[in-house]
């Protein structure tokens, strides 16, 4: 089914097979680019809108800068930046590309994992005391160097010059992504959820992102 076909399923219809699908043709896509430069959606994040082409386009599209998703995808995973697709669509566009979906998808070959979620972590907090567990740095394949550059620089628009981050788990094999409540200066427990949805933005969808005190666990390290 070709991306014309696929984008008439109505919304209630658009299911995880339908994202698969959908995702593997869009990347093979060339688009429309409605904006050279980013724009704030309304959730606060910068996006790149664009617009499938489909045959009859013809000389319309000539108006428009045409790229290829693939370049479009390299240069979103460098600048930190999320992509929208179809904006004109109501009442919602096609599709809204997050910015860790974008880097895992140039990572991995895969926008979500949902198979990888970690099930134990369902909320932003998770009590580690009292327990046994493994910990350890995120290396390089779970966050890359210029996602970290991202993740930084986002810190650093709120102030937070220096946050400390840990990997931990409980069985070895599902790791939390934690991050020190004392580094980003200790937010109220009301906060908690919206920081950690915040920085969720920027990572891949099955990521579990924790905020805990340093206390009693072992040594966080700098982002």
């Amino acid at each position: 089914m070709n991306i014309s076909e696929l984008l008439k399923t109505a919304e209630q219809d658009r299911n995880f097979s339908w994202d698969e699908k959908f995702f593997k043709s869009f990347s093979e896509q060339q688009v429309r680019l409605l904006s050279q430069d980013p724009q704030q959606g309304p959730d606060g994040w910068p996006y790149i809108i664009c617009e499938t082409l489909s045959p009859a386009d013809g000389a319309e599209a000539a108006n428009y800068e045409i790229e290829s998703t693939q370049k479009l995808f390299h240069w979103l995973e460098g600048k930190g930046i999320g992509l929208v697709v179809n904006p004109k669509r109501e009442p919602y566009p096609d599709y809204v590309f997050s910015y860790g979906m974008i880097w895992n998808f140039r990572q991995t070959g895969f926008f979500i994992q949902p198979d990888l979620a970690n099930k134990a972590a369902e909320n932003s907090e998770i009590d580690y005391q009292n327990k046994k567990i493994f910990s350890g740095a995120p290396t390089e394949a779970y966050l890359p160097l210029n996602v970290r550059k991202v993740l930084k620089d986002f810190f650093r628009d709120q102030a937070v010059l220096n946050p400390k981050v840990l990997m931990i788990s409980i069985d070895e094999k599902n790791y939390d992504f934690c991050i020190s409540l004392e580094s980003i200066g200790n937010p109220p427990a009301s906060e908690h959820t919206g920081v950690a949805e915040a920085i969720s933005w920027f990572l891949p969808t099955h990521y579990s992102i924790v905020l805990v005190s340093e206390a009693g666990l072992p040594k966080f390290i700098d982002l």
